[in-house]
């Protein structure tokens, strides 16, 4: 954990309690971390959050030994590790304690799951009125499926976007396929933290608190955006394009000399550019192309010509050539070539952290920019119950001799 003095903070006068694992909660509370909230990360005693253990690659202690999976560090910065087992009457004793304490509470347990420890929305609420909680789930609080579980790869599928993913029936490869990133899982989380920062300006306001209800299954169905907006306006079921836009062309990937390259046209300005360096300007003004409308319908033909006018191309010399003149493009880059890209390391995408046993831990950035009150990295991803005796002393007051009683009563770790 680094010491360092950081500036002042957008949320530095928020407290987050997290009883949430795997990814749509931890990212919720990670946003909010990183923009200066306090965080403490209720987890369970000698076995933590299950993400811990989703490797490898596994972090390389300092000592050389293995530590976390590289998928918990992931959305786990910027907090502290309290290590409580809230199944035992006295762990949820010491997290309804708690709660005074905190703004905002977020967990992702199922519906109704929290309420026979009395951690639900309406006790903890009834303790502090103005408390923030959110709620994340597979299919929301109420309707047929809130009982049922729910996981990114399922959602993806339940909520139309594996449909929409892949290639066509019919061409080598075909077939519905997820999003390389748990997107749905992602997305949530960031719908979370708007959400709760939504509900804290309207506790300024008013001094009330309220529960937020946010699902994977929403979330993915409001993701759909324009592919969903195409069904409910035209009434056609989009189908799997692969790396084709359904709206413009020619926005795709095409096979060059060494390697694929991504043109993204869009209007025709920047059309008549490319069809100029491939010195092919009869293209723009053919009325089959002439607009990005006729483009779209006979995109077949669009795609023939320009994947024949392309493949001589060298990969570096194309793109040196099309951004000359103003039209998007840019290579298919592998993770080794994303964090060589001299855009990304000029924008510092990539943070070194360590722990305060010297355990080093690269992250990524905070990718938003505030000009006043920036992103900041005090806290590297945290070692189980790395700070459990820290936060029950510091926020309850408890003594080392309760501390040991409860440890010895496996009540925390």
């Amino acid at each position: 954990m680094s010491q360092a003095v950081h500036p002042p903070t957008a949320l530095g006068h928020l407290r987050v309690l997290e009883l949430s694992r795997i990814l749509a909660g931890p990212w919720a509370a990670q946003v909010l971390g990183d923009l200066g909230a306090e965080v403490v990360k209720v987890e369970r005693p000698r076995s933590g959050d299950d993400t811990r253990h989703w490797g490898p690659p596994f972090v390389r202690a300092a000592s050389g030994e293995e530590a976390e999976a590289a998928y918990f560090t992931a959305c786990n910065r910027n907090k502290r590790s309290l290590a409580v087992d809230f199944s035992h009457p006295e762990g949820a004793d010491l997290n309804r304690r708690l709660v005074p304490e905190f703004d905002v509470v977020i967990e992702n347990f199922k519906v109704g799951g929290l309420a026979k420890y009395e951690l639900d929305y309406a006790s903890l609420s009834a303790l502090h009125p103005g408390l923030v909680y959110c709620s994340i789930t597979g299919f929301g609080q109420d309707g047929p499926y809130a009982s049922r579980p729910g996981y990114d790869f399922l959602i993806q599928a339940m909520g139309g976007l594996m449909s929409i993913t892949g290639q066509p029936d019919g061409v080598p490869g075909g077939g519905p396929v997820k999003v390389g990133v748990a997107v749905t899982d992602l997305f949530t989380g960031m719908y979370a933290a708007v959400s709760i920062l939504a509900a804290i300006s309207h506790r300024e306001r008013t001094g009330q608190g309220q529960h937020i209800d946010c699902s994977l299954l929403d979330t993915q169905v409001a993701m759909l955006a324009n592919q969903a907006a195409n069904w409910l306006v035209g009434g056609e079921e989009p189908t799997r394009m692969g790396n084709n836009h359904p709206n413009v062309v020619p926005y795709r990937g095409y096979a060059v000399r060494d390697g694929h390259v991504i043109v993204a046209v869009g209007n025709d300005k920047q059309f008549a550019r490319l069809c100029e360096v491939l010195e092919e300007e009869a293209l723009a003004t053919d009325p089959r192309f002439r607009s990005n409308a006729d483009r779209v319908r006979n995109r077949e033909e669009l795609d023939a010509a320009l994947g024949a006018l392309l493949a001589g191309w060298p990969r570096a010399a194309l793109i040196e050539r099309l951004e000359s003149v103003g039209v998007p493009c840019g290579p298919i880059n592998a993770l080794a070539d994303v964090f060589a890209d001299e855009q990304v390391r000029a924008r510092g995408l990539e943070v070194a952290m360590a722990r305060d046993d010297g355990t080093p831990i690269r992250t990524l950035a905070f990718p938003a920019r505030l000009s006043r009150a920036p992103a900041s990295y005090r806290r590297a991803p945290p070692s189980l119950g790395a700070d459990t005796d820290e936060v029950l002393s510091s926020f309850l007051g408890i003594g080392d001799a309760e501390l040991d009683a409860l440890r010895c009563g496996r009540v925390i770790g």
